[in-house]
This record gives C-alpha cells, structure tokens and sequence, in this order.
C-alpha cells in the first residue's frame, strides 16, 4: 500500500468511526440522519462500513446535521492546549481532474465552528459547492494566481493579494479560468448547532 492511499484509508476509516459514534450518541437512524442531512440511506451505510471515501460535500452535509465541523469527522475529540500539524499531516478533500488540492488544515469546534482551508487549482479546474447550513460564511485569500469565485449565480474575479468574504448559505464555486496555477486560503465559519435540512432549522447540538 502506497503511503496516499494510506493517508485516504485513514480519512476513511475516521469519518466511519466519527459517523457511527455521533449517529448512536444521539440514537439516529440512518434515516433520521439521511434526512437530516440530505445524503441517501444507502451512502451512509457505505460511510459507516468504510466502504467509500465520501466527497467533500457529502461530509459538509453529515457535517452540518450533527452540528460539527468536518474536522471533528476526521479524527477524535482531543483535548490539548497546543497542537501543531504539519501541511503533510493534512487531509486531502478534494482533488481536481489536473492535479488541483483542498487540504482540510486545522478545525476549531467551539463555541463557532472554524475550519482553516489550503486549495490548489489548476488551469481549467473548478470546484462547485451546495449551500451549506444558514450563516455559514467564508473568507478566501489568494496567494498566488486569479480565482472567479462563484456566488449565487454571481462571477466574482480575485486576485493575488485579495481577499473576499461572502455567505456560503447559497450555491457558490471556485474556478480558475487562466493558464496559471491559483493558490488560495479559505476559513469558513459555521454557526454552532444541529443543522436540519428538511425543516432548515437549527438546534443546540447534542455533545
């Protein structure tokens, strides 16, 4: 086994473990949680038995309905002071068709949810993201490159050295529509809670 599909196998079996133990803490059905979040009976039971790496927006979705972050579905509660990471250590949640990364660095869990972002996009690559629970909102920063940011139908052009800030609670994207690589950094903050797609309310979440 190669050393990446090691590091996919772990993500895997972490998201499995987390799912499990969050459904059975609150005394879920997989129907309860698939309606809840908007992801099939059937993906959840593969998610539960580690039999597929969801995408990112399957686990935004599961995410969103416990009331955590995706950080929190990727390893253990820790409770520690400091804690340092390096970018190696980081999972890789998305991959473009040339070669483009998301890189889930770092999530936060209380009393808002934090995650700290890296993406990598190609020439030609984008990434199209669903709404994500209301009052999520997100904050890019291009490094390196231009990014057209996509917001509720609206093309937002960004440029090395700016940053923009806007509600992801509606459909947004990112591509990069140049011949150069883009090199950005996103922090999305999501208010705390259980987050119900059928009813699209919000309620304390269960620890």
């Amino acid at each position: 086994m190669t050393e990446a599909a090691g590091r996919v196998g772990a993500v895997t079996a972490a998201v499995a473990r987390q799912v499990r133990e969050l459904r059975a803490a609150r005394g879920w059905s997989f129907e309860e949680l698939a309606g809840r979040s908007g992801v099939s009976k059937a993906m959840l039971v593969q998610i539960e038995n580690s039999r597929t790496n969801p995408s990112i927006g399957t686990l935004c979705r599961v995410a969103d309905a416990f009331g955590v972050n995706i950080a929190r579905l990727l390893e253990p509660d820790e409770e520690r002071a400091v804690k340092i990471t390096t970018a190696a250590e980081a999972p890789v949640l998305w991959q473009g068709e040339h070669g483009g990364t998301a890189h889930l660095l770092s999530g936060l869990g209380e009393p808002d949810l934090v995650e700290l972002w890296d993406w990598r996009l190609e020439p030609g690559e984008a990434h199209r993201s669903a709404d994500h629970s209301r009052g999520t909102r997100e904050v890019v920063h291009v490094l390196t490159g231009t990014v057209v940011v996509l917001v509720d139908g609206q093309d937002h052009t960004v440029q090395a050295g700016e940053t923009i800030e806007f509600h992801a609670d509606r459909e947004h994207g990112y591509r990069n529509d140049t011949d150069e690589p883009a090199k950005l950094m996103m922090v999305v903050v999501i208010p705390s809670g259980e987050w119900d797609r059928r009813t699209r309310s919000r309620r304390p979440r269960q620890d």
